[in-house]
């Protein structure tokens, strides 16, 4: 990114720390938390000990970031080495990204980036330009992919109510500031699981690691006794409604299972997997040291805030989560689709200067499809 790019981002996120720094707050036993935060074109600080909102506000201040970090664990000594904190706790959280649910790139929506001349153009196996096949994909804002992410937060919650036990008051769901979500479980029983406990609850939200054996199914003993037995609750209970419907179905279903044996059995498996696990990115859920996006922060990657969501189904992120002022500037554009923003349409743009607002501007600097004249 150039200087004079990074410059009007610092300077923008400064002004927003300084006009909405309300929607930012250290979290409860902020003294036992690690903190972090990113420069443009910089490295990673970590071990940062803050203790009050105050000392936050001095650190984004005197700092400017591109990003701002804090754990999910808490530990006895935060602003030390890994290896010397003394892990004592970690918040239950799981990350639901459009990137993982996407099974192809929407037309309508992205845009490929050459990194041989880095010509950026409409979503191609290659570039028109120098004919390399060596592209990055840059998606811009899809209502489209925000809705399939929310279908899987609302299925994850249902598991983390029915079959995890926990209370639905101490669930939270933060956009990610970007193309997902955050789902925070803070003070609950899971509060002091490690890592492989963590991995446990991850597989069963994925519905990952099922097999017919799971069941009750032998491979070797095909009769009544070796079909796959259900409950009513758990993975049993969900696969039964997939398998039967209702519990009437089960001896037609039952004997259909009986004809296609175990192969077919494991095949409905892989099929069901489809439907009944979350899409999380198990990295998330399993690393108890990991430093997440604080809330209330500005994501780099969009210039768009991380932000609690009261009410998923009502939730515009293109709407709510941009809170960048609407100061004219000028940029130079290369995007050759059109992409909304507060209920307004941008683009298409073919490498000419324009003047926009600045949360559209500031959106596709870092987007890196324009740049400060």
């Amino acid at each position: 990114m150039n200087e004079k790019d990074v410059m009007l981002l610092e300077d923008t996120f400064k002004k927003f720390y300084f006009e909405h720094f309300d929607l930012l707050h250290v979290p409860e036993n902020p003294e036992l938390r690690e903190f972090g935060f990113q420069k443009f074109n910089g490295g990673m600080n970590r071990h940062i000990t803050l203790k009050s909102d105050k000392e936050l506000h001095l650190l984004l201040m005197q700092n400017k970031p591109s990003d701002v970090y804090c754990s999910n664990a808490c530990y006895r000594f935060p602003n030390l080495p890994m290896t010397e904190k003394d892990w004592l706790n970690a918040d239950l959280i799981f990350d639901i990204d459009a990137k993982d649910l996407r099974k192809t790139h929407p037309v309508k929506n992205s845009l490929i980036k050459c990194s041989n001349c880095d010509q950026i153009s409409n979503l191609s196996d290659s570039c028109p330009n120098c004919q390399s096949t060596k592209l990055g994909v840059i998606t811009l804002t899809c209502s489209d992919c925000i809705k399939a992410t929310k279908d899987e937060v609302k299925k994850l919650n249902q598991i983390l109510i029915d079959d995890l036990g926990i209370n639905p008051q101490s669930i939270e769901i933060f956009f990610s500031g970007n193309e997902g979500f955050h789902i925070y479980v803070p003070k609950s029983e899971y509060q002091e699981i490690g890592s492989k406990e963590r991995a446990e609850i991850s597989d069963y939200i994925m519905f990952r690691g099922a097999i017919p054996e799971t069941f009750g199914f032998k491979r070797f003993n095909l009769n009544k006794s070796s079909l796959p037995k259900f409950e009513d609750d758990g993975w049993n209970g969900k696969l039964a409604k997939q398998l039967y419907g209702t519990k009437s179905n089960r001896p037609k279903i039952l004997q259909q299972v009986i004809s296609g044996g175990y192969s077919l059995f494991q095949k409905r498996l892989e099929e069901f997997r489809q439907i009944i696990g979350v899409k999380i990115d198990p990295n998330v859920t399993n690393d108890i040291h990991r430093i997440f996006r604080l809330p209330g922060s500005i994501n780099s990657k969009s210039g768009l805030t991380k932000i609690f969501v009261d009410d998923l189904d009502k939730f515009d992120p293109y709407t709510d989560a941009c809170h960048i002022d609407d100061e004219k500037i000028n940029v130079n554009a290369n995007c050759p689709i059109t992409f909304t923003l507060k209920n307004k349409k941008f683009g298409p743009y073919k490498n000419e200067t324009v003047s926009l607002p600045k949360f559209a501007a500031i959106y596709m600097i870092c987007k890196g499809i324009a740049s400060t004249t």
